[in-house]
């Protein structure tokens, strides 16, 4: 355990570092058409630039929490802050759709730290048998916040251009760092920090050899992996094909989130009594059947704009529930290696995510055709990858 005498103080601090990537395309995505007209480029460039981010994180994250588990949390979570804050001032000043690509890509790779730290450090400061409850917790915060972001953003693209945007990212990487630097001390003190280099990376091995633990790291991945091909066209769909203006949309996306966080609320309340695994194959039926719904939409043409709606606030409303428990589980499964265990996970998750998110802008057809037959299609697939868990149970 660690020298923090109250860690319940450091969960908002926690859950704000674990923010850094939903807030970073959550209020980016009310201004890509803006964006796409200001730069002089296509809807795909600037749907390319999600994607750039999303393979940034997943770059960064599969060599954080390794390299955490051998050299500690604080030091690498600092310097991950610093190039995410040196980046967004980038991403202000871009004249072009490639320098954007570019620099959403570092910021990512800044970016990338805090996500998978935040997580690691719970496992540092909290009792095993917490993990869950605060790992729910966290992601409520998370959710609140990225809640208000697109709200945020879509009555700042009113009043003010898209880069804006980027200058309230930067305000909120500043104050975060500052915070982390004055509250969060070196947390690791494992045995994997005697390791060499090559054992810690080797425990990613370890891990993928352990079905259960593929099975937890698939479902969390293509939960989020449909989300991600969801946030990728969904503000195309909605505003261009739908026709709902940028605050419209907003609201339609905030509706999401307050999903999740009912769920998360739900989750922290019952995972203590109810367990984990079984909690992870209630929130993954629900999952499952919003992913029919997508999918019979896509197929039929039937329910129009509602119906989609209806299904999307089903899946994504699982998303964090399932993704904490999943986290948790891998967690408890490998304590030595909890930071290369949650960075696997997370860029698996985000690795998929930038493929689905490559693979429906190209597909893209001016429909919600293919977002709602991708998605529902992740839908089913994460629930059949969590049945490999089955045996843990």
């Amino acid at each position: 355990m660690s020298i923090i005498t109250k860690p319940n103080r450091l969960i908002p601090l926690l859950a704000g570092l674990q923010a850094f990537g939903p807030l970073s395309i959550d209020m980016y995505l009310p201004a890509l058409p803006a964006i796409a007209q200001d730069l002089n480029t296509t809807e795909a460039a600037t749907q390319q630039s999600v994607s750039s981010f999303l393979l940034g994180l997943f770059i960064g994250m599969l060599f954080y929490g390794p390299l955490s588990d051998k050299y500690g949390r604080q030091k690498l979570l600092i310097g991950g802050i610093v190039l995410y804050v040196v980046a967004s001032i980038f991403c202000l000043l871009v004249d072009t759709a490639q320098e954007l690509l570019v620099w959403r890509f570092v910021q990512a790779i800044g970016g990338a730290a805090a996500s998978v730290l935040g997580r690691a450090i719970v496992r540092d400061i909290f009792p095993i048998q917490e993990a869950p409850r605060v790992l729910s917790l966290m992601h409520f915060v998370t959710m609140f916040a990225t809640l208000l972001a697109p709200l945020l953003a879509g009555y700042i693209l009113l009043i003010g251009p898209w880069r804006w945007l980027f200058a309230g990212l930067i305000i909120y990487s500043s104050i975060l760092l500052c915070f982390t630097v004055l509250k969060i001390p070196e947390t690791h003190q494992g045995i994997s920090r005697n390791s060499s280099l090559s054992n810690v990376f080797l425990a990613y091995i370890k891990i993928m050899s352990e079905i259960k633990a593929l099975g937890y790291i698939l479902c969390m991945s293509i939960c989020f992996a449909g989300m991600f091909a969801y946030i990728t066209v969904s503000s195309f769909v909605f505003i261009d094909y739908f026709g709902l203006s940028p605050q419209q949309y907003t609201w339609v996306f905030s509706l999401n989130i307050a999903g999740v966080m009912a769920l998360v609320i739900i989750n922290a309340k019952l995972v203590g009594k109810v367990g984990t695994q079984k909690m992870l194959y209630y929130f993954a039926i629900l999952f499952a059947l919003s992913g029919l719904l997508l999918i019979f939409s896509a197929i039929t043409g039937k329910g129009g704009m509602w119906l989609i709606i209806i299904g999307l606030l089903g899946y994504v409303s699982c998303t964090g529930v399932l993704g904490a428990n999943c986290i948790a589980c891998l967690m408890r499964t490998f304590p030595e290696n909890a930071g290369a265990a949650t960075s696997l996970a997370i860029a698996t998750q985000f690795g998929l995510g930038a493929l689905l998110s490559i693979m429906i802008s190209n597909l893209y057809d001016g429909t919600a055709f293919y977002m709602s037959l991708l998605v529902g299609l992740c839908g089913l697939a994460s629930f059949f990858a969590l049945l490999l868990t089955r045996e843990s149970a």
